[in-house]
């Protein structure tokens, strides 16, 4: 089958790969355009446009993919069907009705729950059990199109939204392979999303990741996972920023004092221990301001905290 790729990040950077090497005939890729990255600024190529670069595949990088001239361009490449996972872009109606198949997208939830940008870090905030992959048949909403195939992924207990990314991304490479075979095949039978069932995902904020302490332990301890890697939660130390990488419940009495939330009531080698809303927190790797990312009982060998101080 004759495919136009719309994808940007890592995310989709494997469908891709899977899709090549699946003896599919990828006659473009469309990724975002390059961006100036890190302290040097330098102009860094997306990981879709690697991937396509690795296999000799022309890639196209518009500015804006709804432009009269970009049309024409997607136009020109004849495509059977265009597959869009994680692309950046909103794409018209022009473009999802010109290929004979349309546009399917690769989403990484179980449709019609996690509609949105952001659907993989929420279902570990939420406490999901399980998420998985939606091959959907795109229209002009956002996530609303028909269902076409969907595989279920399992959420581990330890599960971070950068381990999550990686099994969404796995599972989401094979099933857009099976979806095409099927789809030649005549074999999918799409189905209707229930609107009512929805729920939208905004996109993730640096903001996202400031701990409020009058929450319950449990709650933050599952934003610490779903926010790894980025934006990453964080608190004040001292008046310095202090991001909390890994960290658990702990069993026991709350141990509630005067000074309330957000209070260490505890320090040991290799953790420490917080006052939250309800429970207590148990931190094991955290990053201060200006320093690395280190196991507590490393931390505790050059920063002195104690019972009784209070993170902001």
């Amino acid at each position: 089958m004759k495919i136009v790729y719309m994808g940007t990040p890592d995310f989709a950077a494997g469908a891709l790969r899977a899709l090549i090497e699946a003896g599919h005939q990828v006659a473009a890729v469309v990724t975002q355009p390059d961006k100036p990255k890190g302290r040097g600024k330098e102009m860094q190529m997306t990981p879709v446009k690697a991937c396509a670069l690795q296999y000799d595949i022309p890639v196209f990088q518009p500015v804006k993919v709804r432009a009269p001239e970009a049309v024409e361009t997607l136009r020109g490449y004849g495509a059977d069907v265009f597959v869009v996972a994680a692309f950046g872009q909103i794409l018209s109606e022009e473009i999802l009705s010109m290929p004979r198949y349309g546009c399917l997208n690769i989403h990484a939830s179980l449709l019609p729950k996690y509609r949105g940008s952001a659907p993989i870090q929420q279902a570990i905030l939420d406490g999901e059990k399980e998420t998985g992959i939606t091959i959907m048949q795109m229209d002009k909403g956002i996530d609303t199109g028909d269902i076409l195939l969907q595989s279920v992924v399992p959420i581990a207990e330890r599960e971070t939204g950068d381990s999550l990314h990686d099994k969404l991304a796995e599972a989401g490479a094979k099933l857009i392979v099976e979806a095409l075979q099927k789809l030649e095949a005549g074999m999918l039978v799409p189905r209707k999303q229930n609107d009512e069932e929805s729920c939208y995902v905004k996109m993730l904020d640096k903001s996202m990741g400031r701990i409020d302490w009058t929450k319950d332990a449990a709650r933050i301890e599952r934003q610490v996972r779903g926010l790894n890697s980025w934006p990453g939660t964080y608190t004040s130390l001292h008046g310095k920023t202090l991001k909390i990488w890994e960290s658990e419940t702990a069993d026991g009495n709350d141990g509630l004092g005067e000074n309330g939330p957000g209070t260490i009531v505890a320090v040991e080698k290799d953790a420490f221990y917080i006052q939250t809303g309800e429970g207590i927190l148990k931190v094991t790797q955290v990053q201060l301001e200006g320093k690395k990312r280190m196991e507590v009982s490393a931390f505790l060998r050059g920063y002195q905290i104690k019972a009784g101080e209070r993170l902001e």
